[in-house]
C-alpha cells in the first residue's frame, strides 16, 4: 500500500464524519494483535541448511516479518544476523540449548541476532542421556519432584538472562501435562515454582491442545506469565502426553487440522502475548516446507481480532 499524505487520506475517506471504507478497515485489522505473523524457523530447517539467504528472502516475500531461530544453520550468529537483515526480517526470539552451566555464549548469540527472548525448546534438570530416543522416553517418566527441579533450573537461567538484558521463556511440548495423580501436572508446577519476573512462557498451543488442555484457560488462570505462542496444527486424533508414542499426532498446515485459533487470538493480547510464530511438525506432505509456510501465513494473516 503506497504512502499517502494526511490530506490525501482524508480525501480518500471523505469528510471526517464519513464511515471509513471497508477495505481500509480490513487493512487496519489485518494480522492478529496488530503484529505481523512470525515463523519458527524449525519449519524450514532443511531449506536453511541448503540456502540461508534464499530461504529467508522467500519467507520475507511470503509476508513474514518476525522469525524465531532454532540454531543458525551452520553459520555464526553474526553471520545469520546479516542474512536476516538483508531479508528484512526481525528476530525477537531464539530457541537455545541450555546444556551447560554457563549460558553466556548463548546470550551473546541472542544479542547478535537482536533477540529479546531466549527460549528452551525442552528443559529438564534430568541428564539428557543417549541416544535421543531414550531421553525422549524419559520425559514421560518425569515426576512432580523432577518438575520442581526443572523449575529451579529455569529460575537460575532466568536470573542469568536478566543480568544479560534478556528474558528467558519456557516452551512446552505435551509431556508436561501428564496427570501425576489427583489432577496434578508438571506444567502447573513450573508455573507456580518459577519467579514470574525471571521466567515467562511460550505456549506451544498445538502440543498443549493434543495433551487435552486449552491455552485460553491458562491465559486466564495465569495472567502476565505468557509472552509468545506457537501456532501449530495437528490432524484429529486422541489426546496424548507421550511425545514419541504410538499416538503421536500428525502435524499439518494451519486450518487443515482440528485446532481453531480464533478464540486463542481473541484473548491473547489481554494475556500479554507479544509475538506469535507458526510452526509445523514434520514430515510435511504434499508440498514443500516453504509452500506450507505460505499456507500457514495466510491462515494467521486472515484472523481478525478486536
Amino acid at each position: 500500500m503506497s504512502k499517502v499524505s494526511r490530506r490525501n487520506f482524508s480525501a480518500i475517506c471523505g469528510v471526517a464524519a464519513v464511515t471509513v471504507p471497508a477495505f481500509v478497515t480490513e487493512l487496519l485489522r489485518a494480522d492478529p494483535l496488530g503484529v505481523p505473523p512470525g515463523i519458527q524457523l524449525y519449519t524450514v530447517a532443511a531449506d536453511l541448511q541448503k540456502d540461508v539467504p534464499g530461504t529467508l528472502e522467500a519467507l520475507s516475500k511470503i509476508g513474514y516479518k518476525n522469525v524465531e531461530t532454532a540454531g543458525f544453520a551452520g553459520l555464526t550468529a553474526k553471520e545469520f544476523a546479516k542474512a536476516l537483515s538483508s531479508a528484512g526480517l526481525h528476530c525477537p526470539s531464539c530457541h537455545l540449548r541450555f546444556s551447560t552451566a554457563d549460558p553466556s555464549p548463548l546470550f551473546d548469540d541472542a544479542h547478535s541476532v537482536g533477540a529479546q527472548f531466549v527460549v528452551s525448546s525442552i528443559l529438564t534438570a534430568q541428564p539428557a542421556g543417549s541416544p535421543l530416543t531414550d531421553f525422549m522416553k524419559a520425559l514421560s517418566a518425569l515426576t512432580l519432584d523432577d518438575f520442581k527441579k526443572t523449575a529451579e533450573l529455569a529460575n537460575q537461567i532466568g536470573a542469568k538472562a536478566k543480568q544479560a538484558g534478556l528474558q528467558y521463556a519456557y516452551h512446552n511440548h505435551n509431556f508436561e501435562f501428564k496427570d501425576q495423580g489427583s489432577g496434578k501436572i508438571g506444567y502447573d508446577v513450573l508455573l507456580s515454582e518459577t519467579d514470574p519476573d525471571l521466567v515467562k512462557f511460550e505456549v506451544d498451543c498445538g502440543w498443549m491442545t493434543v495433551a487435552g488442555k486449552n491455552p485460553v484457560d491458562y491465559f486466564k488462570r495465569y495472567p502476565n506469565r505468557f509472552r509468545m505462542i506457537h501456532v501449530k496444527d495437528f490432524l484429529p486424533g486422541p489426546s496424548t502426553t507421550d511425545l514419541l508414542g504410538a499416538n503421536r499426532p500428525t502435524g499439518t498446515e494451519l486450518g487443515k487440522g482440528h485446532i481453531d485459533y480464533r478464540p486463542i487470538f481473541a484473548v491473547a493480547r489481554l494475556a500479554g502475548i507479544e509475538y506469535y510464530f507458526s510452526e509445523q511438525e514434520p514430515p510435511i506432505v504434499g508440498m514443500t516446507a516453504l509452500e506450507a509456510a505460505k499456507v500457514n501465513y495466510e491462515y494467521m494473516h486472515a484472523i481478525k481480532t478486536a
